[in-house]
């Protein structure tokens, strides 16, 4: 399964983006979606993730309230919502897929990996 992110782009902050992530197929081993970020000169950190259903999402404290994950199974597709966007938010985001029967923010629970997209927020 491949994964191809898009959305990126550079915004203000304050204002909002949507990032898309679509798969080249649809696997029924594969159960939870999330988005990961990452900043200049760090490491890769959780972002967001949502099961198998849409009915259970998880996200990290830095953007609880401000990002929104959703995924649309018909279409093999997954989304993040970002509004409020700050400049501490500019990063290139990765969309991946996880086997895990559970929700985690773990990157080694995820095996599969779009190849991210940069999000860049001007103050």
């Amino acid at each position: 399964v491949q994964l191809q992110a898009s959305g990126g782009g550079l915004v203000q902050a304050g204002g909002s983006l949507r990032l898309s992530c679509v798969a080249s197929k649809r696997t029924s081993s594969i159960i939870n979606k999330g988005w990961f970020r990452q900043l200049p000169g760090k490491e890769r950190e959780f972002v967001a993730a949502i099961n198998r259903n849409g009915g259970s999402t998880d996200y990290a404290d830095s953007v609880k309230g401000r990002f929104t994950i959703s995924r649309d199974n018909a279409n093999n597709a997954l989304y993040l919502q970002m509004n409020s966007l700050k400049s501490e938010d500019t990063a290139i985001y990765y969309c991946a897929a996880s086997r895990a029967r559970v929700l985690s923010r773990t990157i080694s629970d995820y095996g599969y990996w779009g190849q991210g997209t940069q999000v860049t927020v001007s103050s």
